[in-house]
């Protein structure tokens, strides 16, 4: 489906009338794929994504929250141009509610990804600063000193703007030879296991870049309290119960 001016969607859904929808906007009421707008003019597709208004979807489905484990090469998406496997495309074929990744995971980026159609959390779950500790296995080229990742603990700046201080702890240095096997050590890798509280884009990977070492791998264990615990590569399970409550209420989010 084509886009559409938000007041417009707004106004289909029977919800207030084009001029009343536009103040919603202005006044940060509306989001689409858990992102605050505030521009008028701004567009979406009806059909593609999640479109709130003070965080319940404007089409009511019952609330649902899955994990699943991405591989790497899947699109942390709902829709592409270009027809690449889609996270989306993981769930059971009997899931008929629209889901959507809360937070994203590049296409060459692994593991856990939270599948949901509860704006609210979404909101909650991405916001830029918002204290989820997000936990991943990162393995660098190289060998980055102690020095070098002191200084990506203290956060810096990236985009201009400043980062959060983050936690580094060194899993294991890798040593290989010039044939990649392991042994003398003309070059290697280093495994790491980081723990942010925020999340902007590549965040990780430009850190890393930064410092001289590029990222081989990046595997996301942790959401808060959400872990894959076992789930295989490619795996989706749905969360439910006294695992669903924690992250709410971890998030403040209403039970």
């Amino acid at each position: 489906m084509a886009e559409q001016r938000l007041q417009k969607i707004i106004a289909a859904a029977g919800i207030a009338s084009r001029r009343k929808a536009e103040t919603f906007i202005v006044a940060g009421r509306v989001a689409v794929n858990g992102k605050i707008v505030f521009k008028l003019g701004t567009t979406a597709d009806p059909a593609g994504d999640l479109i709130t208004l003070d965080g319940t979807p404007l089409l009511q489905e019952p609330l649902r929250y899955f994990i699943v484990n991405k591989p790497r090469g899947v699109l942390c998406a709902v829709k592409d141009k270009r027809d690449r496997p889609l996270v989306v495309d993981l769930l059971p074929s009997e899931v008929h509610e629209r889901l959507y990744p809360a937070g994203r995971l590049d296409l060459d980026s692994e593991g856990l990804v939270l599948l949901t159609n509860d704006g609210d959390l979404m909101q909650k779950t991405t916001r830029p600063g918002g204290g989820v500790l997000k936990i991943y296995e990162v393995v660098v080229g190289g060998r980055p000193s102690e020095e070098a990742l002191d200084t990506l603990r203290s956060g810096g700046g990236l985009d201009g703007q400043r980062l959060l201080p983050c936690d580094i702890e060194v899993l294991e240095r890798i040593e290989v030879d010039e044939a990649g096997r392991p042994g003398v050590a003309h070059r290697g890798f280093t495994r790491v296991q980081v723990t942010l509280q925020q999340g902007r884009k590549n965040q990780i990977r430009r850190m890393f870049q930064g410092a001289g070492h590029r990222v081989e791998r990046l595997v996301r264990h942790s959401i808060g309290p959400l872990s894959l615990n076992g789930l295989p590569v490619g795996g989706v399970r749905e969360l439910h119960g006294a695992e669903l409550r924690e992250f709410k209420a971890g998030l403040g989010t209403q039970q």
